[in-house]
């Protein structure tokens, strides 16, 4: 089965938490804080599978999660830290962020690596709070949290040459001609169901040539094949077109041809601004040139007169299709947006009001908080009450209709209001 598009979940461990420990042995009286600090979580990273050719793998795999850094230990031990998690994809595969739609990365080489997310930090162990006024802190931080991240996964091809045309008109014969390429090759309509690539030689070049499933009028719009493997030529340098000039099947190939066209602009117009061979094939089943020379003078422009069945005129398409890629630029990656997660945002929140009437503030202030504030120690308490006055979120709440004894949560902090 081909798949081209999938939707899936990642996220990167958590990091672990610092821990609260004091050094104990026998005979040494106030040994002091050893409390360690917590593993950093492990990383998302996108890497290349050069044998995968399909997103099949991500039809029933959905969830991906790196492992989070463990906790600190006694004696100032740093917990482990999580492994990354390493994603593999086919060669093409465009990673988006399905919110905002975004490119974040374009695995167009076969060396390609993307690291999409990393791991939380580790939280500090009270180890790392002593101060000459403060021997003994009984506080620890908290590993860092990370967020769940919605991506779209497509799968472009990426060839130098894309065959189109109408189902039928022989695309699979001629890649299995010019190529070692086996694609299934029948007498009816939509025997490729899925993009096949070939690698062509021609003297001392090569070049990789896509036979796209064919085409019919209304594929831009998602008629017939079309819609779903569009965009497996959106990467092609150049773009032949095959025609079966012969009309075997009752259709005018004039007719095919600006329907394709059509179908190419209406899909994309950077499509219909490629560089064009138009093949004329099965010419086998013609009697003389006279519908050779009528398409010509329609299209404007000499055809490559082929009959990919007696392999005839094959190694006129090569020449010519070497020819033209000599004066074309090489196809580079899609220009991508950084991935920002705002993990170091620590001042913005909201204040938002549940159906149960709670009051709930979030927002990068809070995840700062919830990390650093431990409630059973005296100081650390004081510190939370003084940044949410300082920092505007009891002002905020107040200002949203929060009155004494409404409750409020701050992330899995829940409290009665006093101002």
């Amino acid at each position: 089965m081909f798949l081209d598009i999938a939707t899936i979940f990642v996220k990167a461990g958590n990091g672990g938490d610092g821990i609260v420990s004091f050094h104990t042995e026998k005979y040494v009286a106030q040994g002091g804080p050893d409390g360690g600090d917590g593993g950093n979580g492990g990383d998302i990273i996108f890497v290349v599978d050069k044998n995968a050719s399909t997103l099949i793998d991500f039809k029933f795999a959905k969830h991906f999660r790196a492992e989070d850094g463990e906790s600190g230990g006694a004696k100032n031990c740093k917990g482990k830290s999580g492994k990354p998690l390493y994603i593999k994809v086919p060669k093409g595969t465009i990673i988006k962020e399905k919110k905002t739609g975004n490119v974040l990365a374009d695995m167009f080489y076969d060396d390609s690596q993307f690291v999409l997310q990393k791991g939380g930090l580790g939280g500090k162990g009270n180890a790392r709070f002593a101060t000459p006024q403060r021997k003994a802190p009984r506080f620890s931080q908290k590993g860092e949290r990370t967020q769940e991240i919605e991506l779209t996964l497509e799968l472009k091809t990426i060839a130098d040459v894309g065959l189109v045309g109408f189902p039928n008109v022989g695309k699979s014969t001629i890649l299995s001609v010019v190529s070692s390429a086996k694609p299934k090759i029948a007498n009816y309509h939509f025997t490729t169901l899925t993009p096949n690539l070939g690698v062509v030689k021609y003297y001392d070049k090569d070049f990789v040539v896509a036979d796209i499933p064919g085409l019919i009028e209304g594929a831009s719009e998602g008629a017939g094949l079309g819609h779903n493997f569009l965009r497996h030529i959106e990467r092609v340098r150049l773009i032949v077109h095959v025609v079966d000039i012969s009309g075997i099947e009752g259709r005018d190939p004039y007719e095919d041809y600006i329907t394709i066209n059509n179908e190419l602009e209406s899909y994309s117009a950077k499509l219909a601004s490629l560089e064009q061979i138009i093949v004329a094939n099965k010419c086998d089943l013609l009697e003389d040139d006279s519908k050779i020379k009528e398409f010509e003078e329609k299209v404007g422009q000499k055809v490559i007169r082929l009959s990919a069945v007696s392999n005839t005129g094959t190694k006129e398409l090569l020449a010519a299709i070497s020819k033209k890629l000599d004066t074309l630029p090489e196809t580079e990656p899609m220009e991508v947006v950084e991935f920002n997660e705002n993990r170091n945002d620590s001042t913005s929140f909201i204040v938002t009001v549940d159906e149960d009437g709670v009051y709930e503030v979030h927002g990068g202030l809070i995840n700062m908080l919830v990390r650093n504030v431990v409630l059973d120690d005296y100081e650390s308490f004081r510190y939370f009450q003084k940044t949410l006055k300082d920092r505007g979120v009891i002002k905020a709440l107040v200002n949203n209709g929060c009155q004494e004894g409404d409750t409020v949560r701050i992330g899995d902090i829940e409290f009665d209001f006093v101002e």
